[in-house]
């Protein structure tokens, strides 16, 4: 059963607004065929499976079915298509890989446009000799990372866990982190430039573009314009060109993995980490999430697993020796009622990296943390950008997570009012067969990620179809719908952000799920109306995200 977008507590109620007809002048056949004459017919879709996937994401299905999707493939096409839907006066929604969970790009009129960046997925240029790279928007993060590979080079930032199709573009307009976020910040942190497509197809080019112009190099040349463009939920431009900064892939890196007896323990313990900067990744979990994913490795995902981990170690016999390690381990070696702690450390020599992971051990030990088996932070690195196959629980159940950024100091508090609310609940959680876990990590020395994980009875949607391993999904069951569930989880998700909003959280993924023009004071709320109101008049850009007024 969809789920209401007036059910994700955003600022606006969507369900209420009154949806537009097509305009009497430009019909939708009319807009077809001149979105036919730019991208070719191939890459103009409005059948209904397609219509309907691209009208929902993780969480929810929208009210409203996209009226048409396009699919341009350059520059050129993508501001011919999208000055053709201003002239039109349809929305547009942007859309990556699809994997929002905060109806971030769900259509809220009939007369909406669907952007499918998939096919402006080029690396453009790789510039060694710079240290920069070039990418269309709808470039994956494991294109990406494969392709600099043979040069030896990386992003600082260099992909979420779900880098297998996620997108360049799509985690600057909402926000990602995971790898090299303990040492580098966000995707947004490793921009350098964007090349932009406004709302009447004028193209904006930010940052130091050397003597031709369009070679990008530098972010800061005055004003950040690129930043007013990232976190936007595509409300305010379509990113088209991507412009990241490089380093070389550092040649060391080692694994420690710490168990602790309370979520409290773990966050200090993190936030010291974070402070001392000796960590390029780290990954938190409670004890019912560690439960979902021991139960969740397939036999095929073990033997997959392995193999990357044997490819990771640089030597055969180092590999065969780690995969022993993990193998003969099993899935026991997380004590059931602790909370798990999975770092990474990297650097330029091996005494470095030595003297951080050392760090990291006096660190969890202060906190009264205990070093376990590093199987899964050797894993996390060895297969970096998985199958998505935890879109699902173990038995077929929908899963959905919420989240906040807490300042290091405020975590463990922020995360104690979380627990006492899911204690509250768990009357209602046990009754409708509802579990929770939670995950855990860092951003830079500045922030820690605290992101509260849903699973309940209710069952999987074409997007799950779409994104995940054929296998995986053929041996789970294919679970009725069940409205009941998931409205008390929408409570939940809910009230989970009021907490958030107490302790002064940030979010990625604003969509229109998080408070976030409410949130912002009088000056704040000013500016960001006038820069909508220069750059996309008619609010056509994903209309409502961010809070903006239909």
């Amino acid at each position: 059963m969809p789920i209401p977008i007036a059910e994700t507590g955003a600022a606006l109620m969507l369900a209420d607004a009154t949806t537009p007809p097509p305009t009497a002048n430009f019909p939708a056949a009319a807009l077809k065929a001149e979105f036919v004459a730019i991208v070719g017919a191939a890459n103009v879709r409005d059948d209904a499976a397609s219509l309907s996937l691209h009208s929902e994401d993780v969480f929810e299905a929208a009210d409203e079915t996209a009226m048409l999707i396009v699919a341009p493939t350059s520059l050129e096409q993508l501001s011919k298509v999208v000055a053709a839907a201003h002239a039109a006066g349809v929305a547009l929604a942007p859309r990556g890989a699809g994997m929002s969970y905060t109806a971030s790009y769900l259509p809220v009129t009939a007369t909406t446009v669907s952007l499918d960046m998939a096919r402006m997925n080029r690396i453009l240029a790789i510039r060694p000799d710079d240290m920069t790279v070039t990418v269309e928007a709808g470039c994956t993060w494991i294109a990406l990372n494969d392709a600099l590979r043979p040069h030896g080079l990386r992003t600082p930032f260099w992909g979420p866990m779900s880098g297998l199709y996620s997108t360049i573009g799509g985690g600057l307009s909402q926000g990602n982190a995971m790898f090299g976020a303990g040492h580098y910040g966000t995707s947004i942190e490793s921009m350098i430039a964007l090349t932009m497509v406004l709302a009447d197809g004028q193209v904006l080019r930010t940052g130091a573009r050397g003597p031709d112009g369009d070679t990008p190099f530098y972010r800061y040349y005055g004003p950040d314009l690129a930043g007013l463009f990232c976190g936007d939920s595509g409300t305010l431009g379509i990113k088209a060109e991507v412009t990241m900064r490089l380093i070389r892939t550092p040649a060391h890196e080692d694994h420690a993995s710490f168990s602790f007896k309370s979520g409290q323990d773990l966050l200090k313990a993190l936030a010291e980490i974070a402070r001392a900067g000796i960590a390029c990744e780290t990954c938190g979990f409670d004890p019912g999430l560690t439960k979902v994913r021991m139960r969740r490795m397939s036999l095929l995902g073990d033997i997959k697993t392995l193999g990357a981990v044997i490819g990771k170690q640089g030597s055969l016999g180092k590999g065969l020796f780690a995969a022993a390690k993990i193998a003969l381990g099993g899935r026991n070696f997380i004590e059931a009622d602790e909370y798990p702690l999975h770092i990474v450390a990297e650097g330029r020599s091996k005494d470095g990296v030595a003297h951080d992971i050392a760090t990291a051990r006096a660190i969890a030990k202060a906190f009264d943390g205990v070093e376990i088996d590093n199987t899964i932070a050797k894993v996390i690195r060895a297969q970096p950008f998985p199958a998505p196959n935890s879109m699902l629980g173990p038995d077929g159940e929908s899963w959905a997570p919420v989240h906040g950024h807490a300042s290091l100091s405020t975590a463990p508090a922020m995360f104690g009012d979380i627990q006492a609310l899911f204690a509250a609940m768990q009357p209602e959680f046990d009754a409708h067969g509802i579990s929770t876990g939670y995950l855990f990590t860092s951003l830079a020395t500045n922030a820690i990620t605290i992101e509260p994980v849903f699973f309940w009875p209710h069952g999987y949607r074409p997007l799950h179809v779409a994104l995940m391993e054929p296998g995986y999904l053929k041996g789970v069951p294919k679970l009725d719908p069940n409205p009941v569930a998931t409205e008390v989880v929408v409570r939940a998700r809910d009230a989970v952000k009021d907490i958030a909003t107490k302790y002064g959280a940030a979010h990625f993924q604003i969509g229109r799920a998080y408070p976030y023009r409410d949130s912002r004071d009088a000056a704040s709320v000013a500016l960001l109306d006038t820069i909508k109101a220069l750059v996309d008049p008619d609010r056509q850009f994903n209309p409502g995200g961010l809070g903006f007024p239909l």
